[in-house]
């Protein structure tokens, strides 16, 4: 059993800081990436960032490329998605997800487990 638990949503203003965090607990097993999804009311899933979990490696959506971080604790198996200068625009629920084998990460489809997600609302 593989389970992912978000937490760290909430109401900001727009300019403002959030920080996710995404727990791994469950059965260990090897994977290859992390990731962090949104989807806001009628869009679809969209690529927020990843990380590859062998090297560290973070890749990042065009829209927050700049404004947020990925970071991972190896030891506590945890990710967390530091979000600064929030727009609203970045009002969605946050997904984070694992990837067993890596592959195209921008693509919800190359993951295999997900969170329940955790709602951001940035007002403006």
């Amino acid at each position: 059993q593989v389970s992912l638990v978000e937490s760290g949503g909430g109401l900001a203003q727009a300019g403002g800081s959030l920080r996710l965090s995404c727990v791994l607990s469950g059965r260990t097993f090897s994977f290859d990436a992390m990731g962090w999804f949104r989807q806001a009311p009628g869009q679809e899933r969209m690529f927020v960032s990843a990380i590859q979990w062998s090297t560290g490696n973070t890749y990042y959506g065009d829209s927050v490329k700049g404004r947020f971080t990925m970071t991972r604790d190896n030891a506590k198996r945890t990710v967390y998605l530091q979000m600064n200068s929030l727009k609203p625009e970045d009002t969605a629920v946050y997904y984070c997800a694992i990837s067993e084998n890596g592959g195209s990460l921008r693509f919800p489809s190359w993951y295999d487990y997900w969170g329940q997600g955790t709602q951001v609302t940035v007002s403006s």
